[in-house]
């Protein structure tokens, strides 16, 4: 299996994911999601993520739906969820999608976990925007309980309704998504790892001062830190350049270019690992990759050639 516990990655060296590709790509590319998941794997790739909620506007599949797929094709990688939303669902069928999945992936799921989306989408769900944070955080406190198959007293249900799980697995780890204050306290306090995406080395090494010590007031050791990035890999002409991916992120996210500036990651594949290799002062130990443009398949090999240069 090529997930590691963190007291297995070596400091200085960091895992290389992918993120898998959108189904406009698939279509585009005629490139599957489980054959772009294997595609990584033989690659030699740490991890796979995929987050239905990741490109806001953009048409997505269900996260969980895929994210079975991908485990059930796949046998040695991490499964990784970018951002999934515990709590949209009620806490038992959070706990059921969350154990099946990690039951298909036989124990390789990672669970990222976020409070995205616009209000429309609580709405939509029939949970109050203004409930989404406290409703997270009361998820993934019953989360470990559920999962070990103990019969659990149900929040938000009147009277005083137990579940438990129909099926007991392993509590996979979890990664608190996202930048704000409020995701790096939940790391602190609640999460096995911070997952900030398109965020500098010096902005991860500033959050991780303050996650540790959130971490160390909680009584708890520090979170490990996965970055999740964007990038194209080679020289091709038709290849997006430093300047169109900076520029299309500040687009994006209604920000200035400058605040971009240092996340893409470009040029041949040692450029593309000293840029990397930024983030280990920081102490990230892994980061996921998104690719940008050109071929899906061609820029998991180039990505497989950093992590070589990387280990």
């Amino acid at each position: 299996m090529t997930f590691l516990p963190e007291s297995a990655v070596r400091p200085g060296r960091l895992a290389v994911g992918v993120v898998l590709p959108s189904p406009a790509v698939q279509r585009e590319q005629k490139l599957p999601l489980t054959e772009a998941a294997r595609h990584a794997e033989l690659a030699g790739l740490d991890l796979v993520a995929y987050g239905g909620r990741s490109a806001a506007g953009t048409p997505a599949l269900d996260d969980v739906v895929a994210l079975a797929a991908v485990a059930a094709a796949t046998e040695r990688i991490a499964v990784v969820s970018e951002a999934y939303a515990p709590a949209l669902r009620p806490p038992a069928q959070a706990a059921e999608q969350i154990a099946s999945l990690q039951h298909i992936a036989d124990g390789r799921l990672v669970l990222g976990v976020g409070t995205g989306g616009g209000r429309a989408r609580w709405t939509a769900a029939g949970v109050p925007y203004e409930e989404r944070e406290r409703r997270t955080d009361t998820v993934l406190r019953l989360l470990p309980r559920l999962l070990a198959g103990e019969r659990v007293p149900l929040p938000y249900a009147p009277g005083h309704a137990t579940v438990e799980s129909a099926l007991a697995v392993p509590m996979p780890p979890v990664w608190i998504s996202g930048t704000s204050r409020t995701a790096v306290r939940r790391a602190a306090r609640l999460g096995d790892g911070w997952f900030p995406a398109l965020t500098s080395a010096a902005g991860v090494a500033e959050g991780a001062v303050h996650l540790a010590e959130l971490a160390a007031a909680y009584g708890r050791p520090a979170p490990a830190i996965t970055v999740g990035t964007i990038g194209a890999l080679g020289t091709e002409p038709d290849l997006p350049t430093h300047a169109d991916i900076t520029t299309g992120l500040a687009t994006a996210h209604a920000g200035p270019p400058g605040r971009f500036a240092d996340v893409p990651v470009t040029g041949s594949p040692r450029q593309a690992a000293e840029h990397l290799h930024r983030y280990c002062g920081a102490g990230v130990t892994r980061v996921l990759v998104a690719v940008a443009g050109g071929d899906w398949r061609h820029q998991v090999d180039l990505l497989a050639d950093v992590r070589a240069l990387l280990r």
